[in-house]
């Protein structure tokens, strides 16, 4: 296979991947869109609360962007406030990691059990129907997942993909590679997710993978931002919240990357892990720094975001 071909190849895999997350998270929403819109309004005036529907909301949905995406439109009908809106933000920076925890896991042999649980489910009564699509989208994720690791191996002999990757092992060069990929693709799962294959596969180390995933989580933010662009000034600053949770979150590890990689790398046998278990820690504890912080913090982003 040449080297355009095997490229095509990840690339048709990537977009499949990328197809199947869309497809999940629109299948969730259309199951239970409305009442998930309006328990999230219910349920995130407390700070703690907010972050742990966003968790559970993202970990479901398999997508952050959708959550914040949906918590800025809320922000936008006046459904939900600023100050709760910000609870939902940070736990969906900590759901997000659920896709690398399966992977990291090798769970992505699940995908053809699901799509044909999903098929067979969607030939029942409606709302069967609906959940059954849902299943099948699940599903797809992990066959895409699975499509990438094995389209991935053929590329681990090209001189120009080895070339890329050890570029990619400088800490700011990898957090620049997430950031960008991710704002492309938009979708952090995807970045997360290859990350974590290569780890595995042995042909990126993990002390690079995780600068990677730590700059997907900046660029996760791209899609809330531009769906804000067309709001009210309320939701426009819930969307720049996100970005500086997340940018000042990556600007804090980055002096210490290198350590902080090296670390994860030790107190995990797999390199997939190393890279699942970097992902979880440096999302809670940003996310738990600044919940904490909150009281003091909201009154600070009120005033710098909405009175410019």
């Amino acid at each position: 296979m040449s080297q355009f071909h095997a490229l095509l190849a990840v690339l048709a895999a990537i977009v499949l991947f990328i197809y199947g997350l869309q497809g999940f998270s629109r299948e969730l929403q259309m199951v239970g869109g409305e009442s998930l819109r309006l328990w999230l309004a219910r349920v995130t005036e407390n700070r703690w609360k907010g972050f742990a529907i966003g968790a559970l909301a993202t970990a479901l949905v398999q997508s952050s962007s959708a959550t914040t995406a949906l918590t800025a439109a809320l922000v936008d009908a006046s459904a939900i406030s600023f100050r709760a809106s910000l609870g939902v933000l940070l736990g969906s920076n900590v759901g997000t990691t659920a896709t690398a925890w399966l992977v990291s896991f090798k769970l992505t042999a699940i995908g053809p059990l699901f799509m044909v649980l999903g098929a067979l489910c969607s030939a029942l009564p409606q709302r069967a129907k609906l959940l059954g699509k849902s299943v099948f989208y699940f599903g797809l994720i992990f066959f895409a997942l699975d499509l990438i690791s094995e389209q991935l191996k053929p590329l681990q002999q090209q001189p120009l993909f080895l070339e890329w990757l050890s570029l990619a092992q400088a800490p700011w060069l990898g957090v620049l590679t997430g950031l960008l990929f991710t704002a492309l693709v938009q979708s952090s799962s995807v970045t997360s997710g290859v990350a974590i294959l290569l780890a595995q596969q042995g042909v990126l180390p993990a002390e690079a993978a995780i600068p990677i995933v730590v700059g997907a989580n900046v660029g996760s933010t791209s899609t809330a931002y531009i769906a804000s662009l067309g709001m009210n000034a309320v939701a426009r600053a819930t969307a720049l919240a996100n970005v500086l949770f997340n940018a000042i979150g990556a600007a804090l590890y980055f002096p210490f990357l290198p350590q902080f990689s090296q670390a994860m790398v030790s107190i995990a046998a797999d390199p997939g892990l190393a890279v699942a278990c970097a992902h979880l820690l440096f999302n809670l504890s940003i996310s738990l720094a600044f919940l904490q912080a909150m009281p003091w913090l909201e009154p600070q982003l009120r005033r710098r975001l909405l009175n410019r």
